[in-house]
């Protein structure tokens, strides 16, 4: 589910997460149509999607925390406020 999601070109950004979900992603669209057409037609069709939560986002504050950096061998690493907090 996760490495399908990602390849989809309006998924900017894909976590899976602990709680009470599984995955939280964000997802970019021009406008409503086009996020209910890639919801539609994409998310809801990967093999293992049974439902989704939608949240909009009005506006954006800060930016920078969950940004992916990698290791020399390529693996994606906890963000730098985490490794000291880990």
């Amino acid at each position: 589910m996760i490495s399908e999601l990602s390849k989809l070109p309006n998924a900017k950004e894909v976590y899976e997460v602990a709680g009470e979900y599984d995955i939280v992603s964000l997802i970019s669209a021009k406008n409503l149509a086009e996020f209910r057409d890639v919801l539609q037609k994409q998310i809801m069709k990967i093999k293992g999607v049974k439902s989704t939560i939608t949240t909009v986002i009005l506006c954006r504050h800060k930016e920078g925390f969950f940004k992916e950096r990698q290791n020399t061998a390529g693996v994606p690493t906890l963000p730098a406020w985490e490794e000291q907090h880990a």
